[in-house]
């Protein structure tokens, strides 16, 4: 009886252990048997600061119950999406300026190493540490000057205008032009973009041409000479694996006056004059924000973070906008809910809103904030995500269409499209999320959909960034950045 008890024990244990997955142990048996290479050790990521883990799983994407009050039907599949980091609030004032701050910053040595401002070299990296020479780039160890002399005085003057009513210096928002390049990884791994003509088609049966023309579309963009961005689309026929590197330059200071250009006879020029550039607003989510823009950001974010890691920095993921069924499975939570919190209901039991939304007509003020709020001063919802529903909406990486996911495969899925300059503007929707602090309650619901031009920057719509696990488990190390 005894025994009979210790081995349903140790069932027991077994089956704790192994859960639902009953498959074999790893072999370690030699002697001419097929093992395995083995070797080498798993590369266990840390939690980037400030994100919070958002794990694997399924979700009927839509809304169940369609929205008769405001007369649009949204489209409903289940889909099923990889985890992936998330920023657990939405990118501040404070950490936008940051990346405008980097972009002065580079623009002022590249001054500093003209000779037109004094020609000093020291700005510039043009050999690595054998002598060698390389792609000149900017030495940032190089510290700018805390004195500077007649010439670098004029280099940093250069980046600023004067108001003329008001006789203030402020910086030169049209000079900060960030440029990088996307190399499109997906187009390039396509079969019909296969530089042997051989490998286009795997049917037998068909002869191949091996002079076949495979014609590709290219982004790339360049400062003419009156200091204006042009950004082209480029067809050309397929020569080698770098016509899939796409360039952009992108104007990245946030539009402040779409405060005043959002709202008609409306009074706003505080916000327009402050909002971005006063401490005050450091944690409030930043706007003014276009889809264009959010894209440079995540762009710099990456190669800030590259930059400064050693050699785990080939298994990183690179930083982006999430796709809106990402958006849209991290704003439910564990438990699938309508809006990111537990019941249907925008109060709880003691009378406090969930989200900064606005609740009645022209009450915006009931919920205790006129526009933005600080970010996280409401409850995360079960993700660890704070402000999913409301305070602003956000970007998504996904173009709009009225089909939604019903387009889409039902793995990971998504729609993306750079629409070219040429391209007619309804091409150039993409899909926003959450709602914001001037819509109602309908619109803060987590399956709610709505669309924005990608080049239009609202006083509602912001961004946060994503990123795709570099491997399916992680360490326990905390990196949240705020105290809630």
């Amino acid at each position: 009886m005894k025994n009979s008890i210790v081995i349903a024990a140790l069932i027991c244990v077994a089956t704790l252990f192994t859960g639902c997955f009953g498959g074999k142990m790893a072999t370690t048996s030699r002697g001419g048997e097929l093992t395995g290479t083995g070797g080498g050790r798993g590369f266990s990521e840390p939690t980037p600061f400030g994100m919070t883990l958002v794990k694997k799983g399924f979700l009927k994407m839509g809304l169940e119950r369609q929205d008769s009050l405001w007369g649009k039907q949204t489209p409903v599949k289940e889909i099923s999406v990889d985890g992936f980091w998330m920023d657990d609030t939405e990118i501040t004032n404070s950490e936008y300026r940051q990346f405008v701050y980097w972009v002065r910053d580079s623009i002022l040595r590249t001054r500093l190493a003209d000779p037109s401002y004094g020609g000093d070299e020291s700005y510039m990296i043009t050999e690595d540490k054998n002598g060698d020479p390389v792609t000149p780039h900017l030495n940032w160890k190089k510290a700018l000057p805390r004195k500077p002399n007649e010439d670098e005085q004029r280099a940093i003057e250069s980046l600023y205008v004067t108001n003329p009513v008001t006789g203030e210096k402020m910086l030169d928002a049209s000079q900060m032009n960030y440029r990088y390049e996307i190399y499109d990884y997906v187009t390039a791994a396509k079969r019909r973009n296969r530089l042997n003509p051989s490998e286009r088609n795997l049917n037998t049966d068909v002869q191949v041409n091996p002079d076949e023309v495979v014609m590709i579309s290219k982004d790339t963009a360049y400062i003419d000479d009156e200091g204006r961005i042009v950004r082209q689309t480029i067809n050309r026929q397929l020569t080698g694996p770098w016509d899939f590197l796409n360039t952009y330059i992108v104007n990245v200071y946030p539009d402040t006056t779409c405060w005043v250009n959002d709202f008609q006879n409306s009074d706003n020029e505080t916000y327009m004059r402050l909002y971005f550039s006063s401490p005050t607003y450091n944690e409030y989510p930043v706007v003014g924000v276009t889809w264009e823009q959010a894209n440079a950001f995540c762009a710099w974010r990456t190669d800030y973070l590259l930059k400064g890691l050693g050699g785990v920095a080939k298994y990183i993921q690179r930083y982006r906008l999430p796709t809106e069924a990402e958006w849209e499975y991290a704003a439910r939570g564990k438990e699938g809910n309508e809006f990111p919190w537990e019941n249907r209901d925008v109060k709880n039991d003691r009378g406090c809103f969930y989200a900064n939304f606005k609740p009645d007509r022209g009450n915006y003020t009931q919920d205790g904030n006129l526009i933005t709020s600080r970010v996280g001063i409401y409850s995360a919802n079960s993700n660890g995500l704070y402000d999913m529903a409301g305070n602003v909406a956000e970007w998504t990486s996904t173009i709009y269409t009225e089909a939604g996911v019903t387009a889409m495969n039902d793995l990971n899925p998504q729609l993306s499209y750079n629409a070219a300059i040429e391209d007619p503007y309804k091409m150039k929707k993409k899909s926003v999320r959450g709602g914001s602090w001037k819509d109602p309650e309908s619109y803060i619901r987590s399956a709610w959909r709505t669309w924005e031009y990608q080049n239009q920057p609202r006083s509602y719509i912001g961004f946060r960034c994503v990123r795709s696990l570099a491997s399916t488990t992680s360490s326990k190390q905390k990196g949240s950045k705020k105290k809630k």
